[in-house]
């Protein structure tokens, strides 16, 4: 069983100590922020009121909600208070030294079962824990800027690392609200280990004269993906990481000598001149030489990477994507690439630096695992692991999911099978690209197989021999929800999201949802949640049968490690009379009925009829028509396939899935 953790200790209330106590704070923890100096701790508290207020000012926390955080972060000066911690992540600057001494004292200070953790970015974990009595409860845990908003965090088990700190670090980092990839402790560990160097390499491509950094940035904005160049990324975290960063990788060969230009810009303590005027175009000719450079920079130090087996593909490409907020990973870019381009790009880098021996790149190391599989006793748990994507639902997603859980079904050891997710969401429903380019290209074809193939994949799941539990960790939309719908027992962590937001897209649920909805909560309640769009939380969901119980992370760990029992049958519920009234609505009254706002004698009051009456009329009307025939006639989830090829060859499918998010008028063609 994973240590609990409950309070956690931050030393080091800088810039990123405060902000890794603000967000283990805004996840419900008791922290306890220590540093030597009051007015350090003045300056780390008043930095995360300024960040909170942002954040109410803008909508994200409500001001009670803000102050609740600020009420859970307990400033200290004596360490000694430190030993109510049940976890002590250490924040201060990179200095070997001092964190050494701080890790010996922290050793004598606190119980040997308190869980010690570095946010080193630089230094070997295996290094650190020697000064730790009880090695195997110390480990790397390295947040990237701002830890109060970023969600990636590197776990980094060092030589000495028990199983059982490493596995308490994951079922902490899900409840602290991050996204955990794990690497080897190396120096750089994974997503510096290629970021740092490719921040390098811009400035020796400025030092060598061949593009001013005007070019550099634009070009690396257009070839990653990415919002900021390597110049103004660099001014924006701080010249001098950079180098400081780019020296602990020297040893790794001579690419990744730090350059002379950097060295001397941080002796000036200024940032880089970066102005990039309005509609700044790079010379073609030029542009390829800084693209060729930077992504030969990029797949050398990732080709390293996968062959040191330093971390996996997929945790490589989620590093970039999570971590540096890249729209593209180093593994989709060497995949788009080619593997021809991507290891000739390698060997010219590598032979402008004198490395040997050369790295070679195989479609092999570029595989990436988006469904995980894990079994804990009679315990098989199947992970949705795309979080970057929030677990969308794609051609290779849903081809995993298939594979994982048939070889899930298949061992003889497993008496339940979890189905969960990583992340925010659950899953968040259909890869909307997906669809949007199968359509603009006349491939609506595909589309179909798609969908015929996942209703394949949901109904083996639907009549598994196991029991299957669907645990929903955050948002279930969509496709999403209809995989949860397969399950026989459906539990909700307290923030989770459901929704069928579809026919609001101008399209209607093709694996299973109009017919499983109904099944679960009845045609009135499946009809209200489908033509409305309405997304509910987890308390809603409760109250109509769509989840059987609410639980906590805690709980969710104690069942996939088979220490909680699992509800042998979903739960019964009785309608309130909110509910009892909409349930009537839907079930006795057609949907255009509703659209007109004539429900006099339907127990619905003005207020309510009218804002039913907006809301079905915002919807696409080809696919309410749609999704109200399948649900009423209730012919089995293959019907769903039958008018697939009509509801997207409509103007408003296309319509509706290029204008997530925007509000837009359906013509009903």
């Amino acid at each position: 069983m994973s240590k609990k953790i409950k309070t956690v200790g931050v030393v080091g209330a800088g810039t990123m100590g405060s902000a890794i106590a603000q967000k283990f704070a805004q996840e419900g923890f008791t922290v306890i922020l220590n540093d030597r100096e009051e007015s350090s701790l003045n300056k780390g508290i008043s930095g995360i009121k300024e960040i909170l207020w942002q954040g109410v000012t803008r909508g994200i926390f409500t001001h009670d909600k803000a102050n609740e955080v600020l009420l859970r972060i307990i400033p200290v000066t004596d360490q000694n208070e430190l030993k109510k911690c049940d976890l002590i992540v250490e924040a201060i600057f990179e200095d070997f030294k001092i964190k050494s001494e701080l890790f010996s004292k922290l050793s004598s200070i606190v119980s040997e079962d308190v869980i010690l953790a570095t946010n080193t970015s630089s230094f070997s974990v295996s290094e650190l824990a020697k000064s730790v009595s009880h090695p195997e409860r110390f480990i790397g845990l390295h947040y990237f800027y701002h830890a109060a908003k970023n969600r990636l965090v590197e776990i980094i088990p060092g030589e000495k690392t028990s199983d059982e700190t490493y596995r308490a670090m994951q079922v902490f980092s899900v409840m602290s609200g991050k996204d955990a990839i794990t690497t080897r402790d190396v120096y750089g560990f994974a997503v510096n280990r290629f970021f740092v160097p490719w921040l390098n390499e811009a400035v020796k491509i400025l030092d060598e004269k061949i593009a001013s950094i005007e070019e550099i940035d634009t070009v690396c904005m257009k070839t990653f993906g990415i919002g900021m160049g390597p110049f103004a990324l660099m001014n924006a975290t701080g010249v001098p990481i950079a180098l400081h960063a780019q020296k602990t990788l020297e040893h790794f060969g001579p690419s990744y000598k730090v350059s002379e230009l950097l060295v001397k810009q941080v002796a000036s303590k200024k940032d880089w001149t970066v102005e990039i005027p309005e509609n700044f175009i790079v010379n073609a000719e030029k542009g390829k030489q800084i693209s060729d450079r930077m992504l030969g920079c990029t797949f050398f130090v990732c080709g390293q990477i996968l062959a040191e087996k330093i971390c996996s593909a997929t945790d490589l490409n989620r590093g970039a994507k999570i971590g540096l907020r890249w729209r593209k990973g180093p593994v989709d870019i060497m995949n788009e690439s080619g593997l021809e381009t991507v290891n000739k790009l390698i060997n010219e880098y590598a032979e402008r630096y004198g490395e040997k021996p050369q790295v070679k790149v195989t479609s092999e190391a570029c595989v990436m695992e988006y469904v995980t599989l894990s079994v804990t006793k009679d315990i098989a748990t199947v992970t949705m692991s795309k979080p970057e994507d929030m677990n969308a639902l794609n051609e290779e997603v849903m081809k995993q999911l298939d594979s994982k859980f048939q070889e899930a079904e298949k061992n003889d050891a497993v008496k339940t099978i979890v189905l969960t997710g990583s992340g925010k969401a659950f899953v968040a429903g259909a890869d909307i690209k997906f669809f949007v380019q199968n359509i603009k290209s006349s491939k609506i074809d595909r589309i179909i197989e798609f969908t015929s193939y996942g209703q394949r994949v949901f109904d083996k799941i639907e009549n598994s021999s196991k029991k299957v539990v669907a645990v929903i960790n955050g948002l279930a939309l969509g496709g999403g929800l209809e995989l949860a719908l397969c399950a026989d027992i459906i539990y909700a962590l307290p923030k989770s999201k459901f929704a069928f937001p579809e026919t609001g897209i101008g399209i209607y649920p093709g694996l299973g949802g109009t017919q499983r909805s109904a099944k679960r909560i009845g045609k009135g309640l499946a009809k209200y949640l489908i033509l409305s769009g309405k997304m509910i939380g987890a308390k809603e969901a409760i109250e109509i049968g769509l989840v059987d119980k609410i639980i906590d992370t805690g709980e969710f760990f104690d069942i996939i490690q088979g220490t909680a029992q699992v509800q042998t049958s979903a739960s019964k519920v009785q309608l309130n009379e909110k509910w009892k009234t909409l349930e009537n609505l839907f079930t006795t009254t057609r949907y255009d009925k509703i659209i007109s706002g004539d429900l006099n004698g339907a127990g619905i009051d003005k207020e309510t009829a009218s804002k039913l009456s907006s809301t079905l009329g915002s919807k696409a009307p080809v696919a309410m028509k749609f999704a109200d025939v399948l649900i009423e006639e209730a012919k089995g989830n293959s019907s769903e396939l039958e008018k697939l090829h009509d509801i997207f060859s409509t103007k408003d499918a296309l319509l509706g899935l290029t204008s997530i998010g925007k509000k837009v008028e359906y013509s009903g063609t």
